[in-house]
């Protein structure tokens, strides 16, 4: 009798764990679809045992006119979103079970607000707006996601791609050029520092779309369309920028327009939109990369953006051309992608957000 209890027990056991693992694992991914004088949002569960997403009902969801960026609060109780065709930003509250409920009024930005980042601590949003060639800070409500603006920046130049570096205290912007650019400031508490660091603007290859800091925060790497190359910088002490002798380097792919460092810092992935595919390269630990053998990855037409989930077991390629999401399955021994499976979005897809 003791015995069929103590295997009862063990069963109910595994049959709680597996329940509770599965709803702690829940996550929701998120891509942004411009429109006319509205944009849609598409939400996906995502499977996390198989990187496999399943569109949540009501999907898509009106958003503000031409979103263009998302972000995702540490929470997951917020994500934000950039819409370039309003010169604002919307809030959403995201539900236990990944719906989306945008709170009103939306806050203003600039002109053509097209990129949104935050701190890890989820204490500071930045927004990049292209047309007026200014960076919006704001602070966020930790009790209910609400911004408070904070101050308006010049950087001088419209903004291709922005982040943060790991710390926190410094945002990194780069520009369209030939050659491009990348503009440096030093952040406290959502506020700029007046002047760029000491020796930016930093010259990249030309248009540097593509923007990539690793984990630990040493090595910058910005993806170069037109010249197909890859830029790679050690970044030193004070934030600026030291380029690698041999930078840029040649890729044998057309138009590299995106990068990923995967979670571990281990590899790079590139998203080439003349060649269809992504390139992954293991990263040394002096910063240096080498393409890896299984590489390219097929993607579909046109892959402009890459995404990881939080535990870095999964990448998700937005495709412009035939718009779709494509889901891979990451070897975290190899670098290599296994293609999961491709779904279909209404429109051009220009951002995706995970929740943590």
């Amino acid at each position: 009798m003791l015995k069929k209890a103590a295997a009862l027990f063990l069963v109910c056991a595994s049959i709680a764990i597996c329940v509770s693992c599965s709803t702690a694992a829940s996550r929701y991914l998120y891509a942004a679809i411009p429109g006319g004088a509205a944009g849609e949002i598409v939400a996906y569960r995502e499977d996390p045992n198989s990187g496999a997403l399943t569109q949540l009902a009501g999907s898509p969801i009106t958003a503000g006119g031409a979103v263009e960026s998302l972000v995702i609060h540490p929470s997951k109780k917020y994500m934000y979103a950039a819409n370039s065709g309003e010169g604002d930003v919307s809030l959403f509250t995201i539900s236990s079970t990944g719906g989306l409920q945008e709170v009103t009024p939306r806050t203003k930005a600039g002109t053509a607000p097209t990129l949104v980042v935050m701190d890890s601590a989820g204490a500071y949003l930045y927004v990049a707006n292209s047309g007026s060639y200014n960076i919006s800070t704001y602070s966020i409500s930790s009790s209910t996601g609400a911004l408070t603006a904070i101050g308006t920046y010049p950087i001088g130049m419209s903004a291709m791609n922005m982040k943060l570096s790991p710390s926190g205290g410094v945002l990194y912007i780069t520009g369209i050029g030939l050659p491009g650019a990348i503009q440096a400031f030093t952040v406290t508490s959502g506020v700029l520092s007046s002047t760029p660091i000491a020796g930016s603007p930093f010259v990249t290859g030309n248009n540097p779309l593509g923007l990539a800091i690793t984990p630990d925060g040493k090595f910058l790497y910005t993806a170069n369309k037109v010249d197909n190359s890859i830029s790679e910088f050690t970044i030193n002490s004070d934030g600026s920028l030291t380029p690698f002798a041999n930078s840029p380097i040649g890729e044998s792919y057309a138009g590299p327009v995106s990068l990923l460092i995967d979670n571990s810092g281990k590899y790079l992935f590139v998203a080439n939109q003349g060649s269809a595919n992504v390139a992954g390269y293991s990263i040394g630990s002096d910063g240096s990369l080498t393409l890896l053998t299984s590489s390219p990855f097929g993607t579909g037409p046109q892959p402009s953006f890459i995404a990881t989930d939080p535990n870095g077991k999964y990448l998700f390629v937005g495709n412009e051309q035939s718009p779709a999401v494509h889901s891979f399955s990451l070897d975290g021994s190899s670098g290599t992608l296994t293609s999961v499976s491709t779904y279909s979005v209404p429109a051009t897809p220009t951002s995706i957000a995970l929740t943590p």
